[in-house]
């Protein structure tokens, strides 16, 4: 597998996008991550910092949308991707995409409180009767 994962902390930068696709509800936010240099004198500066577009699928995109707000802070892991496109100018840009598999908020900066998400009961189609079948 030639595949790379990335973990992060940073801070949610526009409000979440949520909408339904063919391929499942997808939430997206935008993560910006400012690492923390020290330099020789021993004074702490910021360093450059790095956006990251990050993707949530299914019950993960319901839940961030229902969770994570603009200006919070969030750890993100996932897979990592680029995308690249041509803007209106002709230049060409990438995106550093996060396909996450886990959001969270950053603990060390504030406290949350969990709640449980509740799954949808399953319904399942019978062909043969046409009729539901509920489990």
């Amino acid at each position: 597998m030639n595949e790379a994962f990335v973990t992060f902390q940073g801070w949610v930068g526009n409000e979440v996008v949520h909408r339904e696709t063919p391929q499942g509800n997808v939430a997206n936010l935008r993560v910006g991550s400012t690492p923390r240099i020290r330099r020789r004198n021993g004074e702490w500066v910021d360093g450059q910092t790095s956006w990251f577009s990050v993707s949530c699928w299914r019950g993960l995109a319901d839940n961030v949308r229902d969770s994570v707000r603009k200006g919070e802070p969030v750890l993100v892991h996932g897979r990592l991707r680029t995308d690249v496109w041509e803007r209106q100018d002709g230049q060409s840009s990438t995106t550093y995409v996060v396909d996450a598999t886990y959001v969270g908020h950053d603990l060390t900066r504030g406290t949350a409180a969990f709640v449980k998400s509740i799954r949808p009961e399953r319904v399942d189609h019978d062909d043969e009767t046409d009729i539901l079948v509920k489990e």
